[in-house]
């Protein structure tokens, strides 16, 4: 029976938490495929991810071109592309159905980070509102959409940083996004591990640069530097 919904995860060298990530999404396999896209790791994660998923598929390193590939193998006609670091919550499938059935073509969940500090309920809690005021995704809260709507905006443009960023922009030419209240859970780590102030200021400061006109090359060689 086609799946309703297939489940995309790009990931790179996420083999330590890998087994853990996936045996969490079971669950939703008898409705849903998952397809793990890996960019060219060199830990075990596509070895550690066989049992627990429908394809592994190899690409080229870059998000972008990874999602773009799982997407051409996936067989449902609604596609969520899931951040390794990222759980959904419950009932995930039923609210994703009940929102294209309702004629949704895209949209996204809340987001909640998985640290019990004070700072980063007030950083979600701004990270949504944003999203909703503005009508922008980012990859961390499970970005979903129609196949028809990937289609028509030729899916996600391979540029090495702000793809998420840049199918928002092209998905809301063709329909407001469907902003569920649900919230995914997604890690903290790298907030905590470069510091909160510098990730936020470097993350604000890469969008204003990427929406003036900076090459996403560009920016990607900053962030990177930093890893």
């Amino acid at each position: 029976m086609k799946p309703q919904i297939s489940i995309i995860m790009p990931v790179l060298n996420e083999a330590a938490q890998l087994a853990d990530k996936l045996q969490a999404l079971q669950a939703l396999r008898s409705r849903c495929e998952l397809l793990l896209v890996d960019g060219g790791s060199i830990d075990a994660g596509p070895t550690v991810a066989e049992p627990w998923v429908d394809q592994v598929l190899q690409s080229p390193r870059g998000r972008s071109r990874q999602m773009n590939l799982g997407a051409r193998h996936a067989q449902a006609e609604v596609l969520l592309f899931l951040h390794a670091d990222t759980q959904l919550p419950e009932l995930a499938v039923e609210l994703i159905m009940s929102a294209v059935e309702q004629g949704a073509e895209w949209g996204r969940f809340d987001v909640q980070f998985d640290s019990r500090q004070a700072i980063f309920k007030l950083i979600a809690g701004m990270m949504n509102a944003r999203s909703r005021l503005t009508g922008i995704a980012t990859g961390d809260q499970a970005i979903f959409m129609s196949r028809q709507a990937f289609q028509a905006v030729g899916g996600f443009p391979e540029i090495a940083l702000m793809e998420d960023i840049a199918i928002s922009v092209a998905l809301k030419k063709l329909a407001k996004p469907c902003c569920l209240k649900a919230k995914v859970v997604t890690s903290a780590r790298r907030w905590q591990h470069y510091g909160i102030l510098r990730t936020i200021l470097l993350m604000w400061c890469l969008r204003l640069r990427y929406f003036f006109g900076a090459s996403p090359d560009e920016l990607a060689a900053r962030y990177y530097r930093r890893q």
